[in-house]
């Protein structure tokens, strides 16, 4: 079966894409390039893929498959691979194919069948992203054998002085569930991050540190021989960063901020500008009294840093409401958007989504995709009044108060015209999450 197959991966500060091509005699050929630089990955994703592309001969239509590495990892960089990624995949009608970041460094260990092989990855603010494979008898498909992995941890976040202690406390576990007695194997940059807090010494340690696009792509063709390829529409990053700030029930209660009273608007014009460093305090305060699963501070700074269009809605020197976008190839992502809870149901919310909406004219965009939750009829009622349609579903995107929640996928096409009108009923939707 022949295979032309472009992946990204971009969860750590390491830019990476990958064109893998396969002739179908099951000698895949892979070239990768590698860019390092946090800040950079949505300027050079998509040249870096063109690059690839002409030094192959290939067309964008020559590609049968899109992969990208959907974390755990830099909240950031996760939207970025997997924006680029659907947007890819949309324009020219090919499956997606997401491969944990965590399994790609597993991937590239030579470790051996009684190897647990833990993964740890940098979370920062002394944390780690943590996953445990152990290797397993290839499985059969019609297209032949592929390896495998039995998943022994799913990506957790845990401190990182925790980790030893509770992985070798999980050992024994682990070996009961191979069915053989398993061996440490450390894998991951946080062993390098936090040595006082994650001694290695005495343990076998693997000498790669974070996940390449090549892996990513090899990981992707193994999917794609098993039939695990999805439409572009269920793309979506794994984030496991979920609980940051208060639970619902403790908002309800009045914790966190939540506003008891409702105020009137000041007399002046509500006024739209950029965000910058010096609004993040009031927009993290602002998040974290709104929404169950806010942002996180180092979140937002990312997003500024990245250069993603962001914007603040004050009424005199109030913050009232923000949001946030991201520019993918064809359209723009309203990552977030939030308006204080007592100056909803004036317009406010609208406002910022007409804002969203001459960013995307201004970027040649041809429309605004968002996520939104299904229970948040509030919300959905809102964006349907302005517009936006319903286009897929991602399974299982938000964290909920028991396990996870599906994501409904809107888009509003810019040439539109908005529909409703200033009493439309704003709401600070959850259209993003902590990675």
């Amino acid at each position: 079966m022949k295979l032309n197959l472009l992946a990204f991966e971009t969860s750590s500060s390491r830019c990476g894409v990958a064109l893998l091509r396969d002739a179908g005699d099951g000698s895949p050929r892979v070239v990768q390039l590698e860019h390092e630089g946090t800040q950079e990955h949505a300027e050079r994703l998509l040249p870096m893929a063109d690059e690839l592309l002409a030094s192959a001969g290939l067309a964008p239509a020559d590609l049968h498959a899109v992969a990208f590495g959907q974390g755990p990892g830099g909240f950031t960089g996760l939207r970025v691979a997997c924006g680029v990624a659907q947007g890819v995949a949309l324009g020219l009608g090919v499956p997606v194919l997401p491969v944990v970041s965590h399994l790609a460094v597993a991937e590239d260990v030579q470790a051996g069948p009684d190897d647990a092989i833990l993964v740890a990855l940098d979370a920062r603010m002394t944390e780690v992203y943590l996953a445990v494979y152990v290797s397993e008898p290839p499985q059969k498909s019609a297209a032949g054998e592929t390896p495998a992995w039995r998943v022994l941890q799913a990506p957790m976040l845990i401190a990182a002085e925790e980790v030893l202690p509770w992985a070798l406390h999980r050992l024994p576990v682990w070996s009961q569930e191979a069915g053989r007695d398993l061996s440490l194997c450390l894998a991951g940059d946080a062993w390098q991050a936090y040595p006082a807090a994650m001694p290695a010494a005495g343990l076998q340690c693997a000498p790669l540190g974070r996940p390449r696009a090549a892996t990513v792509a090899h990981l992707a063709r193994q999917s794609w021989l098993r039939g695990e390829a999805l439409p572009p529409e269920e793309a979506a990053p794994l984030y496991v960063r979920d609980k940051v700030a208060f639970t619902t029930a403790e908002r309800v209660g009045g914790l966190g901020g939540n506003p008891r009273a409702t105020r009137a608007l000041p007399a002046n014009e509500p006024v739209l500008q950029m965000m910058t460093q010096d609004d993040l305090d009031e927009v993290t305060d602002l998040e974290a009294q709104v929404q169950a699963f806010p942002w996180t501070r180092g979140n937002f700074e990312d997003a500024l840093k990245s250069g993603y269009p962001a914007c603040v809605l004050r009424h005199g020197s109030r913050l009232a409401g923000f949001c946030v976008l991201m520019a993918a190839p064809d359209v723009t992502h309203l990552l977030v958007i939030a308006v204080a809870g007592d100056l909803q149901r004036h317009g406010l919310g609208r406002r910022l989504v007409e804002w969203c909406q001459a960013q995307t004219l201004e970027v040649g965009a041809e429309g605004i995709v968002l996520e939104v939750r299904p229970s948040n009829e509030r919300a959905r009622r809102f964006y349907e009044r302005l517009g936006f349609q319903q286009i897929g579903m991602r399974k299982g995107y938000y964290p909920a108060a028991k396990g996870r929640e599906n994501a409904l996928v809107l888009r509003r096409d810019v040439v539109a015209s908005a529909r409703g009108d200033a009493a439309t009923h704003d709401h600070a939707v959850p259209t993003g999450g902590s990675a």
